[in-house]
């Protein structure tokens, strides 16, 4: 099902559902992950738009408040402020002033490689938000909600920005699948997110010869297919976060039409090391064969995702469908079973 280029949702939901949203803040709990935008956006990308208040409400007891300021964000103390989780609502009012002033392809242009690095913060749920909002500015006008929503998107990111240094690295393989085999599971798969990525130093090097940015576009698509395929036989290791492994560097894929192509090598380079770095966290130690979709459709899996209900469930079939094969629809199959749905 590709929508690529397609305003699937003229009705307005989405950005009335985007409005709605940006009432609430970032996170819940101090920790978790506000998923609403990203899955509303994937509801609407994927001709459910008629879901999307009804999916919201029932999500809606996951939502928080819009955090306070502590001082604002500017030219002069940006770096200062970067990866301080508490300076969330400085950084998203910091980007909804540079989205008045300037087209939101030259901010994001800018601030992509100052934010790359870190895209590891907030269990890579800050790029994928951003992704998401890039498709819709991508599909359709670029209306205020949607401008905001980006400037939530960059301003969570560069809250929770964290870099991952010093890796060892060890050998790998040609092909993305095989590189994803080869990655070492972190020694004690326990902890939250940010503890077992503090853990994690040896990582396969892979397509590390790539310098050519339609090479590396075509290399960032061959992991996302290979992570997909790859949670439909581990995704029983951890079935919310080995999610990540695949939608993570979708997100970046979804971008590249919008960066500059010198930005597209070191995208795969980092989209490399979150899909590496989750399989390590989160991989369970033997993989187990799925069913196969049999005669389902992709709107017939992505129908099932969205009566399941649960956030990473439909932003894995989001992603799968994007691959649009069998073993793809299979790994969203698997997800919904694995999963345990949005009350």
């Amino acid at each position: 099902m590709d929508t690529a280029g397609t305003d699937t949702d003229p009705t307005g939901t989405l950005d009335e559902a985007l409005q709605r949203l940006h009432a609430a803040g970032p996170e819940r709990l101090g920790r978790l992950t506000n998923h609403a935008p990203m899955a509303v956006e994937a509801l609407a990308a994927h001709g459910q738009a008629r879901a999307v208040h009804r999916w919201l409400d029932r999500y809606a007891p996951k939502l928080e408040e819009f955090p306070a300021g502590v001082a604002p964000v500017t030219a002069a103390n940006w770096r200062t402020a970067l990866g301080d989780p508490r300076r969330a609502a400085d950084w998203i009012a910091h980007f909804g002033r540079e989205l008045a002033e300037r087209p939101w392809r030259d901010v994001l242009a800018q601030w992509w490689p100052r934010l790359l690095p870190g895209m590891y913060g907030g269990s890579t749920h800050p790029v994928i938000r951003v992704g998401h909002a890039v498709r819709t500015l991508l599909a359709g006008e670029p209306t205020a909600p949607r401008l905001t929503e980006l400037a939530h998107g960059l301003g969570y990111w560069a809250a929770r920005h964290r870099p991952v240094a010093d890796l060892t690295p060890l050998p790998g393989a040609d092909s993305a699948a095989d590189a994803l085999d080869a990655v070492p599971r972190i020694d004690g798969q326990d902890g939250g997110f940010p503890a077992r990525l503090g853990r994690v130093s040896r990582l396969p090097v892979w397509a590390a010869s790539v310098d050519d940015p339609d090479t590396a576009r075509r290399r960032l698509a061959e992991l996302v297919r290979a992570a997909t395929h790859r949670y439909a036989t581990h995704g029983h290791g951890e079935e919310t976060m080995l999610v990540h492994a695949a939608t993570a560097p979708n997100a970046v894929l979804r971008a590249l039409p919008a960066l500059p192509r010198a930005l597209w090598v070191p995208s795969l380079r980092a989209a490399w090391t979150a899909s590496a770095a989750v399989t390590a966290m989160y991989a369970p130690a033997t993989g187990i064969e799925p069913a196969p979709p049999g005669s389902l459709t992709a709107e017939e899996v992505f129908a099932r995702a969205l009566a399941h209900g649960d956030e990473h469930v439909i932003k894995l079939t989001d992603t799968a469908l994007d691959v649009g094969d069998e073993r793809s629809l299979a790994a969203a199959l698997r997800a919904v079973e694995l999963s345990t749905p949005l009350g």
